[in-house]
Protein backbone atom coordinates (compact mmCIF):
# COMPACT_ATOMS: atom_id res chain seq x y z
CA UNK A 1 0.00 0.00 0.00
CA UNK A 2 1.28 3.44 -0.86
CA UNK A 3 1.79 6.14 1.73
CA UNK A 4 1.30 9.27 -0.38
CA UNK A 5 -2.24 10.54 -0.85
CA UNK A 6 -3.30 12.36 -4.02
CA UNK A 7 -6.12 14.91 -4.44
CA UNK A 8 -7.85 12.56 -6.89
CA UNK A 9 -8.12 9.72 -4.33
CA UNK A 10 -11.52 8.76 -2.98
CA UNK A 11 -12.04 7.53 0.54
CA UNK A 12 -12.64 3.82 1.08
CA UNK A 13 -16.25 4.40 2.15
CA UNK A 14 -17.01 6.05 -1.20
CA UNK A 15 -15.21 3.26 -3.03
CA UNK A 16 -17.36 0.62 -1.30
CA UNK A 17 -20.37 2.06 -3.16
CA UNK A 18 -18.62 1.62 -6.53
CA UNK A 19 -16.93 -1.71 -5.78
CA UNK A 20 -19.94 -3.99 -6.51
CA UNK A 21 -20.21 -2.50 -10.00
CA UNK A 22 -16.55 -3.18 -10.70
CA UNK A 23 -16.69 -6.68 -9.23
CA UNK A 24 -19.78 -7.51 -11.30
CA UNK A 25 -17.96 -6.71 -14.54
CA UNK A 26 -15.10 -9.07 -13.72
CA UNK A 27 -14.91 -12.59 -15.06
CA UNK A 28 -14.33 -15.10 -12.29
CA UNK A 29 -11.01 -16.63 -13.25
CA UNK A 30 -8.26 -16.46 -10.65
CA UNK A 31 -7.87 -14.52 -7.40
CA UNK A 32 -7.04 -10.85 -7.69
CA UNK A 33 -3.40 -9.99 -6.97
CA UNK A 34 -3.76 -6.21 -6.74
CA UNK A 35 -5.94 -4.03 -4.56
CA UNK A 36 -8.90 -2.84 -6.64
CA UNK A 37 -9.03 0.39 -4.64
CA UNK A 38 -5.45 1.23 -5.68
CA UNK A 39 -6.28 0.58 -9.33
CA UNK A 40 -9.37 2.81 -9.04
CA UNK A 41 -7.32 5.63 -7.51
CA UNK A 42 -4.71 5.28 -10.27
CA UNK A 43 -7.37 5.60 -12.97
CA UNK A 44 -8.81 8.69 -11.26
CA UNK A 45 -5.32 10.19 -11.05
CA UNK A 46 -4.75 9.66 -14.78
CA UNK A 47 -8.13 11.18 -15.61
CA UNK A 48 -7.53 14.19 -13.39
CA UNK A 49 -3.95 14.98 -14.39
CA UNK A 50 -4.03 13.93 -18.03
CA UNK A 51 -0.44 12.73 -17.66
CA UNK A 52 1.30 11.15 -20.62
CA UNK A 53 1.38 7.36 -20.83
Amino acid sequence: MRTKKYPSDTIREQFEIIKPLLEGARKKTKPRTVDLYEVWCAVLYLLRTGCQW
